[in-house]
């Protein structure tokens, strides 16, 4: 077991409301998270708005989200300390 999870989410930056819309597959098979925040694609706002709203909903520190890919694409890839894979399925199949 590893300390940590790492996933793909699919952003939509500008939405009306910060939500998560489920799983999603991608043309490999992949597992994708689809996100919503407000905050729109300017200087960073939608990636920030995107690592705390993960933190919030995950229940993890802000330190603990990092973007380890993406930053200037709608496909990101995230990494959360403290929790593994099924830890993160969990929390978040529990909305």
């Amino acid at each position: 077991m590893s300390d940590f999870a790492r996933f793909a989410v699919k952003l939509t930056p500008g939405a009306s409301l910060d939500r998560i819309d489920g799983w999603d597959v991608d043309a490999e098979g992949r597992a994708i998270l689809k996100v919503r925040v407000r905050a729109r694609p300017v200087e960073g706002e939608a990636n920030a708005a995107l690592l705390k709203f993960l933190a919030k909903t995950l229940g993890v520190p802000k330190s603990a989200v990092t973007l380890q890919r993406g930053g200037q694409s709608r496909l990101k890839m995230i990494r959360v300390d403290g929790l593994d894979d099924d830890g993160v399925r969990a929390n978040l199949t529990a909305l």
